[in-house]
């Protein structure tokens, strides 16, 4: 990596150190420790909200200032046609005895009471007002009204494209900075112009085709766990590039430790896409749930109702110890993270100044 490009134009923008973009993480994977510790390294830590109440969404930005003064992002979740965040007893009691062998597995109850997921307008109204250095959405274009009150508060808006079609449509509607996640990315993913299995370009197709299409940054997303992967995307042309599955590895963030274990197995090497988990397509490492799931994967509702009814077998099965049960978000080069690393040494790695964790090697000969 040249000194011409550290901290590139997203560096300008923000007045980052190094062109490294923490991945924010939703369902509770996320912590202020971590995103404050990358954006105390010179790097942008991000939090994932769509999951949080409005007033927990205030509290965290406090959390969040007062931890770092330096830049940070919070992300959330553009809803999508057809979701519906409000359901009946029937439809509960129905999608909720699918899951009842794992329930009674785990000793969790799930279905006996109406889940509720906070609106969205509710929340990103609250992370307007609380105005944290950068908003990130996924999923989506955020409300004309949203990016006109973003830029009256000076907040600096990232979108998620997928596809190049959606690289543009995040620039006309007035994003600062355009995340180019590629299918190789672990987690959900943010499919929103057309169908997701329409939209599965991998990262270093998607990042040059990006550069070409839009005059905004560019950060690329997905597949890059270590300083390879980063020196290739800003060899594309990547302003700079946002890692997800390594910092959910690092000590800071809060995978549970199963998660964590995971990550570093053998079976990291093979990852799916599921809706069993969240009703949205994400990428994970397969498990026993997973493949004895795999003939209702057309049939779970949709976002957020199998999210909320998956939830107490979620949160058990990361308590209990098992990766047979648990999510095991994870990205294709989730082999090459390393545990025990803290956020700062992970970062250190990435721009290649910590030796020996994924450093560029020149053949000789």
């Amino acid at each position: 990596m040249s000194a011409g490009r550290i901290g590139g134009r997203l560096g300008e923008l923000l007045g980052l150190h190094h062109p490294i973009v923490q991945g924010p993480f939703g369902g509770g994977l996320s912590t202020v420790e971590l995103a404050s510790a990358v954006s105390e390294a010179g790097g942008l830590g991000s939090y994932g909200a769509h999951i949080m109440t409005p007033g927990a969404i205030t509290e965290v930005v406090a959390k969040l200032r007062a931890a770092t003064d330096r830049p940070f992002a919070v992300n959330l979740w553009v809803p999508q046609e057809g979701e519906r965040f409000s359901f009946d007893v029937t439809e509960l009691a129905r999608n909720a005895e699918r899951l009842r062998p794992y329930a009674d597995e785990l000793a969790v109850d799930t279905g006996s009471a109406a889940p509720e997921h906070p609106a969205f307008d509710d929340q990103v109204d609250a992370l307007l007002a609380a105005a944290p250095p950068v908003i990130s959405f996924v999923m989506g274009v955020p409300p004309v009204r949203v990016v006109e009150e973003a830029r009256r508060r000076g907040i600096v808006l990232f979108g998620t494209a997928t596809t190049v079609d959606e690289a543009v449509a995040l620039e006309a509607a007035g994003l600062d900075v355009v995340v180019a996640s590629g299918s190789d990315a672990g987690g959900h993913r943010g499919a929103f112009l057309r169908p997701v299995a329409e939209s599965l370009v991998g990262t270093f197709s998607l990042v040059p085709q990006v550069m070409d299409a839009v005059s905004v940054p560019v950060v690329a997303a997905g597949g890059i766990a270590d300083a390879r992967g980063v020196a290739a995307a800003l060899a594309l042309g990547a302003d700079a590039v946002q890692v997800g599955t390594g910092f959910l590895a690092t000590a800071e963030s809060g995978a549970p430790a199963v998660h964590k274990r995971a990550l570093h197995s053998r079976e990291a090497r093979t990852t799916v896409l599921t809706r069993l988990y969240s009703g949205r397509p994400a990428r994970g490492i397969p498990n026993r749930f997973v493949r004895e799931m795999a003939a209702h994967e057309e049939a779970v509702p949709p976002y957020p109702l199998q999210s909320l009814l998956m939830q107490p077998v979620r949160v058990a099965a990361a308590a209990q110890d098992r990766p047979d049960l648990a999510a095991l978000w994870a990205g294709q080069a989730a082999p090459l993270t390393r545990p025990a690393l803290s956020a700062a040494e992970y970062l250190a790695a990435l721009t290649g100044k910590l030796p020996g964790v994924g450093t560029v090697r020149v053949r000789e000969g």
